[in-house]
């Protein structure tokens, strides 16, 4: 029987408060991941890059007791633990590893985090480069290769531009 407190839980935080609260989670020995990404923000003066969260008001603690469940709820900006039903939202290892490869990457661009899976589309492995061994969908959207990974514990989904030279039989 798997623990309930044992895994990576997502914490669900209040507006702009994910650094604040990955912040605090650092300060008590806590394992926690908060996905940043680089966006350009144009104010009619200036053009600023900024890094924002890819899953806005989520921060992920990787628990390993009951004790660390309650600490990390009990941070300042803490709301609650995302939740599908009565089960708490726990994302594996390999869908961290994989959120940290796609963002990661210098070669990949124009990371977008949405819900809604494309009508149409392939399947195709990457083959070069840091998400290598990967499995993707593919889009084809004004001659830029798009890749969406699902991230299935949260049922989100991340899109990102990647080369065409990245992936197998291309």
């Amino acid at each position: 029987m798997r623990n309930l407190y044992n895994g990576w839980h997502v914490l669900y935080v209040k507006s702009r408060h994910e650094k604040k609260v990955y912040d605090f989670l650092s300060e008590l020995s806590l394992e926690a991941y908060l996905p940043l990404i680089k966006t350009i923000k144009k104010w009619s003066d200036r053009k600023k890059v900024v890094h924002e969260p890819l899953f806005p008001s989520y921060v992920f603690v990787n628990l390993t007791s009951s004790l660390d469940f309650h600490k990390a709820f009990s941070v300042s900006g803490a709301c609650a633990y995302i939740r599908f039903g009565k089960e708490y939202a726990i994302v594996t290892d390999k869908e961290v590893n994989q959120i940290k490869l796609l963002i990661g990457s210098k070669d990949v661009t124009d990371v977008v985090m949405g819900t809604q899976l494309p009508k149409v589309g392939e399947i195709k492995k990457i083959n070069y480069g840091a998400l290598s061994g990967l499995n993707c969908e593919v889009l084809k959207v004004g001659n830029v290769n798009k890749i969406i990974v699902q991230i299935e514990s949260l049922q989100q989904n991340i899109t990102a531009s990647i080369p065409s030279y990245y992936f197998e039989g291309e």
